[in-house]
C-alpha cells in the first residue's frame, strides 16, 4: 500500500478531502534555511502529504509544494539538533516520509532535486543505520518496547526498500520480529495513550512495507497488533475525545490515530476501528489538532487515512465496556461510552509489564544489554484514573520528568513514596524482585461488576518494613467505587500510613467528614468509612516537565490538588473509601465481625471484602471469599470462594477457589 501508494478498492471521499487539506496546510510558510531549534519532525509530512495528493489528483500544485519542503530537508546538514542528531526521531521521521516521497513524485522532480534527495536519503540511512549497530544493547537499537526503536527503524527501512539498500531493510527486519515476538499479546503498552498513538503506527508503517516489499506477512506475529485497539478502546474516556492517561501523557487529547485506526480495522476485521478512525478523522479532528501538545501531530496522517482506509469494513460504535489486560496489569470499567457516563483505570505491574520486565532482566543477564527503556513509565501500580459526566476527577499527573508515587492516587509510608524513584527513568537498575501485580481479577461482562486487587508493598524502600500494600478497587454496576487499603509494617514497626487523592481542583469537605469532587458541573461524594483519627490536608502539587529533548525550552506544568489523609503512627493500616460519582448517596458501612463492607441502598448494590483471610460474616452473609458483590435482583458474585452461605443457604461450597457469578 505505502510504496505503492495503492488503497484499497473503493471510494473515499473523506479522505480525499483530508489529504487534499493536509497537502495546502503549509502553503503560507516559508520553509527554514537553517536548522530550527525545535524538533523538525514535521518537515517530513509535509513534502510526503503533497506527494501523495499529487499522485491522486494529478495537479501540479502539490508536486510544487512537495519539492519546497523536500529542497528545504534535503539542504539542512544535519536532522535533528538538541538531540542525537541523525541518529533519533527527526532523522526516523525524515527518512520515511521523504523517502515515500521520493518513491511517489521522484520521477517528476528535476534531475538535480532529485539527485539531491536520493543523495540525502543514502547519507542519513547510513548515518542511521551505523548508529544502530554501534550502540547495540545500549538505547533505541534494541529497546524493544519503546516508539524511538519502533520510528527510526521504520525510517531506516522504508530508505532502505526505496534505495535497494538490503542491509538496512533485514537489520530494520529482525528487529521488527524480535519486536513483535516481544510486545504483549494483549496489546496493552506501559508508555501510555500518547506514546502508543506516536509510535504505534510505525509498528503498522513496518509491517506494510514489509509485506509489500518482500511478501512477509507478519500482521499476526506476536499478537499485539491484533489486540491493541482493544487496548487503546478501553483507555478511551466516555464521549470518546479525551484519553485515560496513564504514564507520560503531554494532555489528555493527543490519544487517537485515524490512519493506526483504519488499519486494524482492515487487517482484524475490527468494526469498531472502522467507527473510531471516522470519528478522529471526522468529528474530533480539528479539537485534538488544535489542543495536542504532540507534535507533528495527528493532521499528518492524512496520507495514511487515505492509504489504510478500507470502505469495505463495516463501522459500529463501541459497546462492551469492561476489560482487562493482564501484562499490565491494568483494569478498565464504565457505565457506557456517552459522555456523562463514568469510567475507571487501575493498574499494577512491574515496570513496564510483566513481559518486558521479564525478558528485559534476562536480556541484562545473558547478554549484558539494556532493552528496557523506562523513560515513560510511571510509579504509579495500584493507582487509579476515575472519570465521570465528562469530567476527570480522580487524576494522574499526566507528563513528569521525576516521577513520584505522590503524583499519583496512590499511598505514602511515612511521607515516602516508591524506593528510587524521583527521576526519569524511575525503574532503572532496581531489583528485580521489586515489582508490583494484580491478583484476583472479576470482569463481569454481564451485570458490571469490576473487582481487583494491587499488591505494591515490594515498590517500597525495604528499610520501611513494609510486608503488604494491598489496594483493592470494586467497581459497581451503577459506577461507584469502593477502595481498600490494608498495610502491615514488619512486627514491633510502627509507620504513618498516608492515602493521597488527586483532583484538578480543591476538594470541599462536607459536614459529615466526606469530600466534595468538583470540576465543571461533575461532581463525586468522597467518604472514608475507616480510620476515623487521621489528620487531612489539602495541597497544591505542581508537576513540571520537558516532554521532548529536541525541544529544550518547552516546559509543560500540571497543577494538582492532593488530599492526604494521615493515620497516626501505628504497625498496619486500613483505609475503607468509597466514591459516588454525580451527587449520589455515599453508602452505608455494613457491621461485618470479619471483613469490610459498604452497602448503597438506592441502588441495591453491596460490596463484601476480606482479601487477605478471606473470611466474611455479616447479617445472613457467611462466605469463605476475598469478596462479595451483590446487586438486587441478580446472582451474586464472588472472587476467590470456596464456601458462600445467605441468609442460611448454601450456595457455594468447592475445594479449588471460584471466581465469578454463583447461581
Amino acid at each position: 500500500m505505502l510504496l505503492s501508494a495503492t488503497p484499497p478498492p473503493g471510494p473515499r471521499p473523506a479522505q480525499e478531502v483530508r489529504l487534499r487539506e493536509e497537502a495546502v496546510r503549509h502553503r503560507d510558510l516559508t520553509p527554514p534555511r537553517t536548522h530550527p531549534s525545535a524538533s523538525i519532525t514535521w518537515l517530513g509530512p509535509a513534502a510526503s502529504n503533497p506527494a501523495l495528493a499529487y499522485r491522486v489528483t494529478g495537479e501540479r500544485a502539490h508536486l510544487d509544494e512537495s519539492r519546497r519542503w523536500i529542497e528545504a530537508a534535503v539542504r539542512l546538514p544535519h536532522w535533528g539538533r538538541a538531540h542525537m542528531p541523525d541518529h533519533d526521531l527527526d532523522a526516523g521521521w525524515l527518512l520515511h516520509h521523504l523517502s515515500l516521497a521520493h518513491r511517489w513524485v521522484g520521477d517528476e522532480l528535476p534531475d538535480g532535486v532529485r539527485a539531491l534527495l536520493r543523495d540525502k536519503l543514502s547519507l542519513q540511512g547510513r548515518r542511521m543505520y551505523e548508529f544502530a549497530v554501534a550502540s547495540e544493547g545500549r538505547w533505541w537499537s534494541s529497546s524493544y518496547w519503546q516508539n524511538h526503536n519502533w520510528i527510526c527503524y521504520a525510517g531506516l527501512a522504508t530508505a532502505g526498500y526505496v534505495l535497494g539498500e538490503e542491509e538496512w531493510t533485514g537489520r530494520a527486519r529482525n528487529n521488527l520480529g524480535t519486536v513483535l515476538d516481544l510486545m504483549p499479546a494483549d496489546g496493552s503498552h506501559a508508555e501510555g495513550v500518547v506514546y502508543w498513538r506516536y509510535g504505534v503506527p510505525f509498528l503498522a508503517i513496518h509491517l506494510d512495507l514489509l509485506q509489500e516489499a518482500e511478501g512477509i506477512d507478519w500482521w499476526e506475529r506476536g499478537g499485539f497488533l491484533a489486540g491493541t485497539f482493544r487496548y487503546r478502546l478501553h483507555q478511551t474516556a466516555p464521549g470518546f475525545a479525551f484519553n485515560v492517561d496513564h504514564g507520560d501523557c503531554h494532555d489528555r487529547r493527543s490519544g487517537h490515530s485515524a490512519g493506526l485506526y483504519y488499519r486494524l480495522a482492515a487487517r482484524y476485521g475490527i468494526p469498531e476501528a472502522q467507527w473510531m478512525g471516522d470519528l478522529a478523522s471526522g468529528e474530533l479532528l480539528r479539537q485534538e489538532a488544535a489542543e495536542s501538545g504532540v507534535r507533528p501531530g495527528i493532521l499528518p496522517e492524512a496520507y495514511l487515512e487515505y492509504l489504510w482506509y478500507d470502505p469495505s469494513v463495516p463501522a459500529a460504535r463501541p459497546t462492551e465496556t469492561r476489560a482487562y489486560f493482564p501484562d499490565l496489569g491494568l483494569l478498565a470499567a464504565r457505565t457506557g461510552w456517552d459522555d456523562d457516563a463514568t469510567l475507571v483505570s487501575f493498574k499494577a505491574s512491574p515496570g513496564g509489564g510483566r513481559t518486558a520486565w521479564e525478558t528485559s532482566a534476562r536480556h541484562r543477564a545473558e547478554r549484558g544489554w539494556e532493552t528496557l527503556n523506562q523513560g515513560h513509565h510511571h510509579p504509579d501500580s495500584g493507582s487509579f484514573v476515575l472519570i465521570s459526566q465528562g469530567e476527570f476527577l480522580a487524576v494522574d499527573e499526566g507528563y513528569s520528568n521525576r516521577k513520584r508515587a505522590a503524583h499519583h492516587n496512590l499511598l505514602l509510608v511515612d511521607g515516602q513514596g516508591y524506593a528510587d524513584e524521583d527521576r526519569y527513568h524511575v525503574y532503572r537498575d532496581i531489583p528485580y524482585e521489586r515489582q508490583a501485580g494484580q491478583r484476583d481479577v472479576l470482569v463481569d461482562t454481564e451485570t458490571g461488576w469490576a473487582h481487583a486487587t494491587a499488591e505494591i508493598a515490594a515498590m517500597y524502600d525495604p528499610a520501611l518494613g513494609v510486608r503488604r500494600l494491598d489496594r483493592t478497587l470494586v467497581f459497581t454496576p451503577s459506577g461507584r467505587l469502593v477502595l481498600l487499603d490494608l498495610a502491615e509494617a514488619e512486627a514491633e514497626t510502627e509507620r504513618e500510613w498516608t492515602f493521597l487523592l488527586q483532583t484538578d481542583h480543591p476538594t470541599q469537605p462536607l459536614p459529615d467528614g466526606g469530600r466534595l469532587i468538583r470540576s465543571g458541573a461533575a461532581t463525586a461524594l468522597v467518604r472514608r468509612f475507616a480510620p476515623q483519627d487521621v489528620s487531612v490536608t489539602c495541597e497544591v502539587t505542581e508537576v513540571e516537565a520537558n516532554p521532548t529533548s529536541s525541544t529544550p525550552d518547552l516546559r509543560l506544568t500540571r497543577t494538582l490538588h492532593t488530599l492526604r489523609s494521615t493515620t497516626p503512627r501505628s504497625s498496619d493500616g486500613l483505609f475503607l473509601t468509597s466514591i459516588t460519582p454525580g451527587g449520589a448517596p455515599s453508602g452505608e458501612r455494613i457491621a461485618c465481625p470479619e471483613g469490610y463492607g459498604v452497602t448503597y441502598p438506592e441502588a441495591g448494590e453491596s460490596v463484601l471484602l476480606s482479601p487477605v483471610a478471606r473470611r466474611i460474616r455479616a447479617s445472613g452473609v457467611s462466605a469463605d471469599a476475598a469478596a462479595l458483590l451483590t446487586s438486587a435482583g441478580a446472582a451474586p458474585y464472588v472472587v476467590r470462594c470456596t464456601r458462600l452461605e445467605l441468609d442460611g443457604r448454601v450456595l457455594l461450597d468447592v475445594a479449588e477457589p471460584y471466581t465469578g457469578r454463583v447461581g
